[in-house]
């Protein structure tokens, strides 16, 4: 069961390298506009948002990578807890699709190392 709560912080943490390659470095591109169904003028008042967000996305990323280094499943557990909490967030502020994408395999990690 460990191997497989491992495999899902991986992909959760994928994730979030990608979401942060898309809001700090393609925000503004066609792959950043479609993504996040914006114009143009949109992306380029809130490019340095978009940014910040992605920092801290990368800082999730981080943590769960960091997470499967150590090996720590309370780590984990941890960095899981605050995407789960962060898709939640979005889905009540931002869309319902970011606690499907985000929340979803974060909380099947949770719940796989809930058997660990």
């Amino acid at each position: 069961m460990h191997t497989a709560a491992n495999i899902v912080v991986g992909f959760v943490a994928i994730i979030h390298l990608y979401i942060l390659v898309l809001e700090m470095f393609l925000w503004e591109q066609p792959v950043g506009l479609r993504t996040f169904n914006m114009d143009e003028d949109f992306a380029a008042a809130t490019r340095v948002m978009a940014a910040n967000q992605g920092l801290y996305n990368g800082f999730l990323a981080a943590g769960l990578i960091w997470s499967l280094f150590t090996g720590d499943i309370h780590v984990q557990r941890f960095f899981l807890g605050c995407v789960l909490t962060a898709g939640f967030y979005g889905a009540l502020t931002v869309h319902a699709r970011i606690l499907l994408v985000q929340g979803g395999p974060a909380l099947l990690g949770l719940l796989l190392l809930a058997f660990v």
